[in-house]
């Protein structure tokens, strides 16, 4: 009995099928907050195997000093049983913090040959905390699966981007 009464309430309450009911509003959605920017610098440079090639790039006080490509070799001391061993390509940034604040650098190496072609690419950056004001570091960008041609690269793009 009250099941039916409870229905015929809600019958009642209805709005005649002739009215079509009001739409409910939209919930409002408050924007996200933009994202600071990113500092970022991007250029293409001739390419050296086996050779430190000099930079000068100063990104917001994080000078990038250096890149060198190679592979990876043990070539004498303690390890001598593995000499000439390889263990990776890699390429190899020396940057220093010459600004006030940490820093925390990401690289992105293209290496291209004379015709365009992408023939190897290997990024990198800081895994845990960041570069201090003063401190000069050295990243190793490894090269995995496409390197074989890179020794005869021509150009190579590099990429930088600091988080804060």
């Amino acid at each position: 009995m009250h099941t039916l009464l409870f229905a015929a309430a809600l019958g009642l309450a209805q709005v005649p099928s002739g009215t079509p009911a009001p739409a409910p509003a939209a919930p409002t959605q408050v924007a996200p907050a933009p994202a600071a920017p990113l500092s970022f610098h991007s250029e293409s440079l001739g390419f050296v195997w086996d050779r430190t090639i000099p930079l000068a790039i100063n990104l917001d006080g994080m000078k990038v000093t250096s890149i060198f490509f190679n592979k990876r070799k043990v070539e004498k001391g303690f390890f001598s049983f593995l000499k000439n061993a390889e263990f990776g390509t890699r390429a190899q940034v020396e940057v220093t913090n010459t600004s006030k604040s940490p820093r925390i650098p990401g690289f992105a190496v293209a290496v291209l040959d004379k015709d365009g072609r992408l023939i190897g690419a290997a990024s990198g950056g800081t895994k845990l905390g960041t570069i201090k004001p003063g401190e000069t570091e050295t990243f190793d960008l490894n090269f995995s699966q496409v390197k074989e041609r890179l020794a005869s690269g021509d150009r190579f793009l590099l990429a930088i981007e600091l988080r804060n």
